[in-house]
């Protein structure tokens, strides 16, 4: 063969042969051989170089167009968008170079141990593309437990764990040869797996698996990077999060520096609930209401203010958790009436004082805001020990000069008027005594109600709440005590005497009135305002000094019948009294007696029997039914 050489023109043909057809060409090859003077065993010498440049060509080429889908595909990991679709298109290049009939992803879920497909090529089912693939079946599991390709030229048959719907997926689709790479991330966590497949039998070549596991390492940044962006946004949403929570913070922090020093500034300058109120309703831009022990309102701030009425159990149940904890309570939502969401008992280590209701708002109730409230009512507690010590005082040294004025003592009238006058009020002033039906529960407060007016003089003397006032007009002076009062306890029955011309006629005024309190319930009035005079009969005869001389008198004229009903059980005395106030009507009697007519007629009956039949004419009738009259008020009179 050193002495057989081509010319140049027949080389020059075997190249053009060469490259014309780099997948055959052969028949080529071989005329161009066969034009030559070689011998046999130099063309096929030729020929077999020939050929096996033609492969190094084919493969070249094949390299050149796998590294230009993978420089794809890294131009466009560096403008991460759209994951999906991302994604997508390395699946499509896979499909697109390695040749199989079917290329698809799977994303893993560390969690719950299954993959999920998440893009394809070349699927012909719906079902397909929405697999998800089980934990430890098929060979997608193996991928994801060795970390390592896996390939079957048979799938049906291949020694991995199957279950029935993985093997439907697989058997719809047509799938026979399955090729599996993982996508690691970092080289440390499975994030997938990248599939090839075939519906046919067919064995994978190396370079198939090595293009694959590089299509896979794509994938796997796009995955990784994906999360990474995720977390990135997560952290950034965090961090704008902590940065708007801290401000937040910082806010209520100053929020509530401001309203420590307004609170200091409150006690150093012997300020009221009401500056707390206010300052705190301005604080929380919330309506704010504080009461007293008895749960009366001291003061309000802020539209609709809590109210105190129709509380649910979850209110009091809160101000019992804030009694024994000595904090603030938020009342849970769907637990809590609409005016009322934070509750905090106005207390000292020994008793309560009051409470203070918030109601809702716009600004958040966090730390800050309750221990604000907190704070609020502490400073309340202060105010109220401090505002009780001074109306204690002053309630003291008022009381006893109610006492002094309504008891008969030595105590000079110009003592009494020098008194009077050191607390403010004119002696000459002191005219009219009103006495006020309060139940005990609520008679301190009401005192507190009374003495606020320093016009007026207030206290309690034998168990009676008592005001002394200026207006001449009983009525009217009954009226305007008992309004005082009332939006404060509610019902109160209050009684005004006549006024006084002296500062001695107090204590005869206070008996009258004392014992026309006393009466009144007894006759259907127990809540209103009025004068003793309409009454004076009836306190002439509670007064009377010969009582023996009454009882005479309507034993004289209704004795046998009080001496019937007494012995029989019945009542024939009320029904004289329904009669004759009922202008001697047996029907009109017998309705407001709640009985039949025909009742009321026997009654009549028997008690014409007893007094005889004139009972009920002329003077008599007049005479008997002031003794009737005088039976009740004498058997209210004994009660009392």
């Amino acid at each position: 063969m050193t002495d057989e050489a081509l010319d140049v023109g027949a080389v020059l043909d075997l190249l053009d042969a060469a490259l014309a057809d780099p997948h055959g060409g052969a028949a080529r090859i071989a005329r161009s051989l066969e034009a030559t003077d070689l011998g046999a065993e130099a063309a096929r010498t030729i020929a077999d170089r020939v050929a096996a440049l033609q492969r190094e060509l084919a493969q070249s080429r094949r390299r050149e167009n796998e590294l230009s889908a993978l420089f794809t595909s890294a131009r466009e990991l560096a403008e991460l968008r759209d994951v999906d679709l991302l994604l997508h298109r390395l699946v499509l290049r896979a499909h697109d170079l390695i040749g199989t009939d079917v290329t698809y992803l799977s994303v893993y879920d560390p969690d719950r141990d299954e993959l999920r497909v998440r893009a394809t090529a070349g699927t012909v089912t719906s079902e397909f593309e929405r697999l998800i693939v089980p934990p430890g079946v098929g060979l997608a599991a193996r991928v994801v437990r060795t970390r390592a390709p896996q390939w079957a030229a048979r799938y049906d048959t291949a020694d991995v764990p199957h279950t029935d719907d993985i093997d439907d997926a697989v058997a719809g689709e047509g799938l026979v040869a399955l090729l599996g790479v993982p996508m690691i991330a970092g080289g440390r966590e499975t994030l997938g797996v990248l599939f090839a497949a075939n519906r046919y039998e067919h064995g994978f070549r190396p370079d198939q698996v090595a293009l694959l596991s590089a299509f896979a390492d794509h994938a796997a940044v796009v995955l990784e990077t994906a999360r990474l962006l995720a977390q990135t946004t997560a952290s950034e949403t965090d961090a704008r999060r902590a940065r708007d929570r801290l401000a937040g913070h910082v806010e209520a922090m100053e929020r509530a520096s401001v309203v420590h020093e307004r609170l200091t500034g409150i006690v150093l300058r012997g300020g009221g609930a009401d500056e707390v109120c206010d300052t705190l309703a301005t604080a929380l831009a919330r309506p704010v209401t504080i009461l007293d022990r008895d749960h009366h309102v001291v003061c309000g701030a802020g539209t609709d203010a809590p109210r105190t009425a129709d509380w649910p159990d979850s209110v009091r149940d809160a101000l019992g958790t804030s009694r024994r904890t000595g904090r603030a309570v938020v009342l849970r939502e769907g637990a809590r009436p609409p005016d009322i969401e934070v509750v905090a008992v106005v207390q000292t280590a020994d008793a309560a004082l009051g409470a203070l209701l918030v109601g809702p708002g716009d600004v958040g109730i966090g730390a800050v805001e309750t221990r604000t409230i907190e704070r609020s009512a502490q400073i309340t507690a202060l105010l109220t020990l401090r505002q009780d010590a001074l109306l204690e005082g002053e309630q003291r040294v008022r009381g006893d000069l109610v006492v002094d004025l309504l008891s008969a003592t030595s105590t000079s009238n110009a003592e009494l008027a020098a008194r009077a006058r050191a607390q403010g009020i004119d002696p000459q002033g002191l005219r009219t005594l009103v006495v006020l039906d309060v139940p005990p529960e609520h008679r301190r407060h009401a005192l507190r109600v009374l003495s606020r007016d320093p016009g007026q003089l207030a206290g309690e003397y034998l168990g009676t709440l008592v005001a002394l006032t200026a207006t001449t007009d009983p009525e009217k002076a009954a009226a305007e005590l008992r309004r005082q009062v009332a939006g404060a306890v509610g019902g109160v029955l209050a009684v005004a005497a006549p006024p006084a011309d002296a500062l001695t006629e107090l204590a005869a005024r206070f008996a009258s009135a004392r014992n026309c309190a006393r009466l009144l319930p007894h006759l259907g009035i127990a809540d209103g305002a009025v004068s003793t005079v309409p009454y004076l009969p009836y306190e002439a005869v509670l007064g009377a000094a010969d009582h023996g001389a009454i009882t005479a008198f309507v034993d004289a004229l209704i004795g046998p019948v009080v001496a019937w009903d007494v012995a029989r059980g019945t009542d024939l005395v009320a029904t004289m009294h329904h009669y004759l106030d009922e202008q001697s009507s047996p029907t009109r009697a017998a309705r407001s007696l709640r009985v039949h007519t025909n009742t009321v007629l026997q009654r009549l009956e028997r008690i014409d029997a007893l007094l005889g039949d004139d009972w009920k004419e002329g003077d008599k009738r007049f005479r008997v039914s002031l003794a009737v009259r005088l039976r009740r008020i004498t058997a209210i009179a004994d009660e009392a």
